[in-house]
């Protein structure tokens, strides 16, 4: 919840020369929904815009809900869902989640779905029980075609905002697993082809040694991408950086 329409211009004119090449790096600006249609109809060859949330339902009597089609409209492409944040604040369940998934694969919109543990459930060592499970309900009833335009980022929610991140290793091993899973519910095609970021107090001090781990694709960058300087710094990191 940041930036007002004036501080998001700023913000897009600031970058949108500058991104490398959408060849190379997707690079995706997932903003409040007061600001998406100001953002899209300034973006460049090489940025796309997202939505941070929205609802599985088409309409309907959902005071402040966002419908999928209200996304599309705008010519947004992307959309968050069920970021830590939803999970912890907002009661966002995975069988909510699922919904909106499929939702969002049914209006052509490439959802980043966000799976991660709390802090205690680390502690407990119950990390891969606690991801597979989502995994399993978040994924119900998606085709291995849908699957394979997914984003998922692996959040631990007890690295969002507090400043701590999972180390580069710890992050690398949690996005393998997340793959060998997705190996496991379809098959090693769809493993491999989709695209898996990490998210959790990502910095511009740790965000190479990350980008250069085999199996994280990408990252999902908070508070620390709100500085335009700072956000094209990352996006020139991956470029740089080639899987």
């Amino acid at each position: 919840m940041y930036k007002t329409r004036d501080e998001a211009l700023s913000f897009i004119y600031a970058v949108n020369e500058m991104l490398p090449s959408s060849d190379i790096v997707d690079t995706v600006v997932c903003a409040p929904f007061v600001v998406l249609r100001c953002l899209v109809k300034r973006q460049g060859q090489n940025l796309r815009i997202g939505a941070q949330n929205m609802h599985y339902e088409e309409k309907g009597a959902y005071t402040g809900e966002i419908a999928p089609q209200m996304l599309t409209s705008l010519g947004v492409s992307y959309v968050i869902i069920g970021h830590s944040e939803r999970r912890a604040m907002f009661n966002e369940t995975d069988e909510s989640v699922n919904k909106k998934l499929h939702a969002a694969f049914n209006h052509g919109l490439t959802p980043i779905l966000c799976v991660g543990e709390k802090l205690e459930q680390r502690e407990n060592g119950q990390t891969e029980a606690v991801i597979k499970e989502q995994l399993i309900e978040d994924l119900k009833g998606l085709s291995a075609e849908n699957v394979k335009a997914l984003v998922i980022a692996y959040e631990p929610i007890w690295a969002i905002g507090t400043g701590k991140t999972a180390t580069a290793s710890v992050a690398d091993e949690t996005c393998g697993f997340i793959r060998k899973v997705i190996a496991t519910l379809y098959d090693s095609d769809v493993a491999n082809s989709i695209r898996i970021q990490y998210g959790g107090s990502v910095k511009t001090s740790n965000i190479e040694e990350l980008m250069k781990m085999p199996n994280i694709d990408g990252a999902l960058i908070g508070g620390a991408s709100l500085v335009a300087e700072d956000f094209l710094y990352f996006a020139n990191v991956a470029s740089k950086i080639q899987k």
